[in-house]
């Protein structure tokens, strides 16, 4: 029979690890801020079109754009600029309620 011993993933051919943890923490980082982008998105209709403060919302709009580009385009995702975001966005909300 043949050997089914562990493998070598540090010296297997074609195994690219570096690669693949890179696609992992931009698969992790566009998922967490594209939530929490929808998350801020819902928020913004709820104070606009429920509360009818359309001003804020133009705000809330705004400003998420604005979070979203600058979290995609860092390295990081800038967690505590996104959050901060939808805490601002649950703020504005319950004060318009």
């Amino acid at each position: 029979m043949s050997d089914h011993g562990a493998p070598e993933y540090a010296t297997a051919a074609g195994n690219d690890y570096a690669e693949h943890d890179g696609t992992y923490n931009f698969f992790t980082k566009m998922t967490f801020v594209s939530t929490v982008a929808l998350c801020a998105f819902m928020m913004a209709f709820a104070i606009g079109g429920v509360n009818g403060h359309w001003g804020l919302f133009t705000f809330g709009t705004l400003a998420t754009l604005v979070c979203t580009a600058i979290a995609m385009a860092s390295e990081t995702g800038k967690r505590g600029l996104m959050l901060g975001l939808l805490g601002l966005m649950v703020v504005l909300l319950i004060l318009t309620s």
